[in-house]
């Protein structure tokens, strides 16, 4: 067995950094570790915690290619986040201006979901657990 314990980190790469570090950042809550300049990549690196715990690299570079993003597209379909009450979260995307799709329910849980998207379109999905 390959002995997996956890996973470490998502990786996004995103086209507007400042917009996507104010987004997970000041929208999401999400906490800068560090974030450093890499002069010969022309590129930031941002690490986040949620909850102290390292989760997150978001990424920039010039020009990176645009990638079709939604939940049905072939590749990783999306990034979910656990919260305590859903129509609360809700409510805080809405009020920073994010669009956030009706409110489901999992039909083999009975917990209720959403998906919204971050600046890039990239697909999050937030769970009520």
């Amino acid at each position: 067995m390959i002995g997996l314990k956890k996973i470490h980190h998502i990786a996004v790469i995103c086209a507007d950094y400042q917009l996507s570090k104010r987004f997970y950042t000041e929208v999401l809550g999400l906490e800068v570790l560090q974030e450093v300049y890499r002069e010969e990549r022309q590129s930031y690196k941002l690490d986040l915690a949620l909850k102290g715990e390292y989760v997150l690299e978001l990424f920039s570079f010039p020009n990176p290619p645009a990638r079709p993003s939604r939940p049905e597209a072939a590749g990783l379909r999306h990034l979910a986040f656990a919260v305590a009450d859903l129509d609360l979260a809700v409510q805080h995307l809405q009020e920073q201006g994010v669009e956030v799709e009706p409110i489901r329910v999992d039909t083999y849980t009975g917990k209720r979901f959403t998906f919204f998207a971050d600046p890039d379109k990239l697909p999050l999905e937030l769970y009520e657990a």
